[in-house]
């Protein structure tokens, strides 16, 4: 689907898809084009390095993951203060990451960026895991790590745990849940979180911004089009509604809320003939 081009758009992208730059970059990005304009970079990847040196200094040269894993643990979280904003956890900031550096606090995606960065100064590689509804880390396949919850280590039971509490019985554990995410898969979820937050708040200008970042890195996402059209509608550019919502139908012609997008475009449809 051919768009318009969008200089704003075209600097995400370039940004995001860059191997120049590194995942907190690309985030501390996110914040600059959304909401931090004078945001400087230096500044929070000077704060994430110092609390990875300072945690240099208090391991031994023990090579032990676990070992090393508890260390970071007791540093991130009880000696920095870092937890999960259980209490506040829509608030847009918690995705930015620049505003969790600073309150020390957020939710299971920027926590794991900021903990998978930590713990690359004591040598541990950890992998940002999209499992659903709730990001965690791994290191190597043998050890899964909750950062929003103080780093506490996970079992079978504990992710089917998660997937009851999110899904009841809709969703069955599956190994592929414990996939890395990419880079760029990781800013898409960022970003979903953000629309749909700024959509519940009427913010539909802002909500818009994130959902064409979104179809920058990846253009044919049936969701993220289908809400470009809601959006498109919410604004009241209909003609701009319907191209997408009929380009959703396209791409998912037996999608379990096709009724309600063949409803919404009749009623766009009245409208412009009105």
């Amino acid at each position: 689907m051919s768009e318009k081009f969008d200089p704003f758009v075209a600097e995400w992208t370039s940004f995001a898809t860059s191997p120049k730059y590194s995942l907190v970059e690309k985030c501390l990005k996110l914040s600059q084009l959304l909401e931090y304009p004078n945001l400087n970079f230096n500044d929070y990847i000077q704060k994430i390095n110092d609390i990875g040196k300072s945690l240099q200094l208090s391991i031994t040269n023990i090579d032990n993951p676990t070992y090393r894993i508890s260390m970071l643990n007791e540093h991130f979280f009880h000696r920095y203060g870092f937890k999960g904003d259980a209490d506040d956890y829509y608030n847009p900031k918690n995705n930015f990451l620049n505003e969790v550096i600073e309150k020390k606090s957020g939710i299971p995606i920027t926590l794991s960026i900021l903990y998978a960065e930590v713990a690359k100064h004591i040598g541990l590689d950890l992998r940002i895991v999209g499992f659903p509804s709730h990001v965690i880390v791994k290191y190597k396949e043998e050890i899964i790590v909750d950062p929003f919850n103080q780093g506490k280590l996970l079992t079978i039971d504990d992710l089917n745990e998660i997937l009851y509490r999110n899904y009841g019985d809709d969703v069955e554990f599956l190994p592929e849940f414990l996939n890395e995410l990419r880079p760029e898969h990781v800013l898409i979820r960022m970003l979903r979180n953000l629309k749909n937050s700024y959509t519940h708040s009427y913010a539909y200008d802002k909500a818009m911004r994130c959902t064409n970042m979104i179809l920058g890195l990846e253009p044919n996402m049936p969701e993220d089009i289908r809400d470009k059209g809601v959006l498109e509608h919410y604004l009241l550019n209909n003609s701009e509604a319907l191209k997408f919502l009929n380009r959703y139908l396209e791409l998912e012609p037996n999608a379990e809320d096709a009724d309600f997008v063949l409803e919404l475009i009749r009623s766009i449809r009245e409208k412009i003939n009105q």
